[in-house]
């Protein structure tokens, strides 16, 4: 009998152990990749950022994988509601959880829940056409926005805020999301750090993008970024702190937007009666490791506060979770008989993309050991069972092909409006249009 797995989620994480299952298994491997979208990919499709071409072709990898033999996708297909773990560790031989984290972590201050105060991770669904956040959410009509954050993904909030709606035409940004970029009222831009430049999370690369956007001035304080030696540092924290000291010693030249990165300030409440108003910062300094408050206070207007502090997981209905760590407690993957994780699930929101594949390997080694130590896979109901179950609960899986169709239907739409490659069909009914499957 063929060894067969589940695994649920379609990013990177689910889609690198499905490789590894085919690489490492020595035998006949069936594997359902279960997502809730109709769409594959995860963070690939819906995380990083329209203009990033180079990182969102590792599609082409991922998708070579989705066709192998042995493979299916089954998309719409949403754990805790239509299947749960007993019904899958019942019909395959081993379970593999891989969905990610792809929710927001809370700065836990006052006025945090004020309408204009947002999750970045919202506001990077919302440019990348998630389903869950339609293209209506944001209207861009302060001129002033704060971002807190001074990572990779708020690096890329704040570059398409600075963007015009002519640089992001050729990219899949949806044509909805497109015209609200284009009416964009965002003159001033604060991206905000509690620590100091040798700290910031950002790759140079991601950095030096910021310096090269035709409408946006890049200001940096000098007092913030420092003038010590900084030649003993690690070659990428220098080259961040090299890049912010370069525009510390510039002056603005006038461009129609400008961008303030600032360090040593620390958000502690939003101000605004209905809506977000301002925010009150701290200065603060270093005590050994700690960030502390120096008593010293400053408030910036805005209209939005764009947080982006950081990613954590949520828990699965059936499976253990750590509320301490935000991960699935695992040991080299393995977190109960026939269940397993991979991906930030199994350890937390670090590393880049690439990651995942080791992380997967790894789960797969742990896995497959497993099995062999039980003497094998158990010959379990294996996919029709899956589908006949799905089938009773009036559950009809998006296929490979159907996702095919809706890419087809996103590459007649750029070609129809004269843009790029493709642009994203926005919400669920489109795309279920797109694959014939309307009023499903």
């Amino acid at each position: 009998m063929p060894l067969r797995v589940a695994i649920v989620g379609s990013g990177p994480a689910g889609i690198y152990t499905a490789e590894a299952l085919r690489k490492q298994a020595g035998e006949p491997v069936e594997v359902d990749i279960l997502e809730r979208l109709p769409t594959p990919y995860g963070l690939v499709r819906y995380g990083v950022a329209p203009d990033h071409t180079s990182i969102k072709s590792i599609a082409g990898y991922l998708r070579r994988v989705l066709e192998s033999p042995g493979v299916r996708f089954l998309g719409g297909v949403e754990f805790g509601r239509h299947v749960f773990a007993e019904d899958l560790t019942a019909r395959y031989d081993a379970v593999v959880f891989a969905t990610g984290a792809a929710v927001d972590r809370r700065m836990g201050i006052p006025g945090e829940d004020l309408p204009g105060s947002v999750a970045a991770t919202d506001f990077v669904n919302w440019y990348c056409g998630h389903p869950d956040v339609p293209p209506g959410t944001f209207a861009l009509d302060s001129p002033e926005v704060v971002v807190i954050g001074v990572g990779n993904v708020a690096v890329d909030v704040v570059r398409i805020l600075a963007k015009t709606a002519d640089e992001l035409r050729a990219t899949d940004v949806p044509e909805e999301v497109l015209e609200r970029l284009a009416a964009s009222q965002v003159k001033a831009i604060h991206m905000i750090g509690r620590r100091g430049p040798e700290h910031a999370k950002f790759t140079v690369k991601e950095l030096r993008e910021l310096g090269e956007l035709a409408g946006c001035d890049v200001c940096v304080r000098p007092e913030e970024v420092g003038e010590g030696d900084v030649s003993g540092l690690p070659r990428q924290v220098r080259g961040n702190v090299e890049v912010l000291r370069g525009w510390a010693a510039r002056e603005p030249a006038g461009r129609p937007r400008r961008l303030d990165v600032r360090f040593w300030l620390r958000p502690v409440e939003i101000l605004g009666e209905e809506r977000v108003e301002a925010i009150r910062l701290e200065r603060t300094r270093l005590d050994g490791d700690r960030v502390v408050g120096t008593g010293e206070f400053e408030i910036l207007p805005a209209g939005m506060v764009l947080r982006s502090v950081g990613y954590r997981s949520v828990p699965l209905p059936g499976v253990p979770f750590d509320t301490t760590t935000m991960t699935v407690p695992n040991t080299a993957g393995r977190v109960a008989p026939g269940q397993y994780v991979a991906g930030w699930l199994k350890r937390g929101p670090t590393g880049v993309i690439g990651t995942n594949k080791s992380d997967a390997a790894e789960t797969v080694r742990t896995l497959l050991a497993d099995l062999a130590e039980d003497g094998g896979a158990g010959g379990k109901g294996g996919p029709r069972s899956l589908d006949a179950l799905l089938a009773e609960r009036g559950v009809r899986p998006v296929s490979y092909d159907d996702w095919l169709a809706i890419e087809a239907a996103e590459a007649d739409r750029a070609r129809a409006l004269g843009r790029g490659e493709r642009v994203k069909l926005v919400g669920l009914a489109a795309m279920l249009a797109a694959c014939g499957r309307e009023g499903a």
